[in-house]
């Protein structure tokens, strides 16, 4: 499917919050995405080191230790402490969400390659499935690439999950290398959003997000705190 020309999105440049609030920003991006006149891709961090699970993973697939959260995706296991994260929501009705699911995370890992490969770091698309035999109830995201994650020198360095909606599409990635970011956290953040332009013909806005949208994130956030959601599983 080719994607559209001179398409708009807005960015969201987020700070450093704690796991719970990260993951309640991301599902209000969803919850919303048909509230957005455009689809809304955000970078933020972590304000300390922390473990994201799947949706459907058990709670003691994350090691002790460390802060953990139930991601609303599924996918495996996810260190957060060298990593780069980003999401990106859409309407049920834009093209990225009308994709098959397998194949709506090409275009976005295509802009990893893209940027990285500016970068001057070599990158690959696996063109692997996980392996049937993997409990993925458990499974380390980084340690088993499946189709279209992005792979450099042979190792997973970025992978994504997934959630589909009737209120759209959320799509969560995180960029890991297994030691602090190669290369300065802005360049890689401008690497790419220009390929987001080069390749899909994307410019950005800034989001600015609105009372509302903040209470309900908040509001969220107290579930992704929870013992009864983090260890439902």
């Amino acid at each position: 499917m080719d994607t559209p020309r001179n398409e708009t999105w807005f960015f969201w440049d987020d700070n450093a919050d704690s796991p719970a609030m990260n993951m309640a920003a991301d599902e209000a991006l969803l919850v919303c995405a048909q509230d957005h006149p455009h689809p809304v891709l955000r970078f933020y961090q972590w304000d300390r080191p922390a473990v994201s699970i799947g949706l459907y993973q058990t709670w003691n697939a994350a090691p002790k230790g460390l802060d953990f959260v139930r991601r609303p995706t599924g996918g495996g296991v996810v260190f957060h402490d060298y990593d780069f994260t980003y999401s990106v929501a859409a309407p049920p009705s834009h093209w990225l969400a009308e994709l098959p699911p397998q194949e709506s995370y090409a275009p976005l890992n295509q802009v990893i390659q893209r940027a990285l490969q500016t970068l001057q770091q070599p990158a690959q698309l696996s063109q692997d499935l996980i392996p049937s035999e993997v409990d993925r109830a458990t499974m380390v995201c980084f340690q088993h690439p499946t189709r279209y994650d992005v792979l450099a020198n042979g190792r997973k360095v970025a992978g994504a999950a997934q959630r589909r909606t009737p209120d759209g599409l959320l799509h969560q990635g995180s960029l890991h290398f297994g030691t602090p970011l190669p290369f300065p956290r802005n360049l890689l953040q401008n690497a790419l959003l220009d390929a987001f332009h080069e390749l899909h013909h994307i410019s950005f806005l800034p989001f600015e997000p609105s009372p509302d949208f903040l209470s309900r994130r908040d509001t969220l956030a107290v579930k992704y705190g929870s013992s009864e959601w983090n260890l439902k599983r």
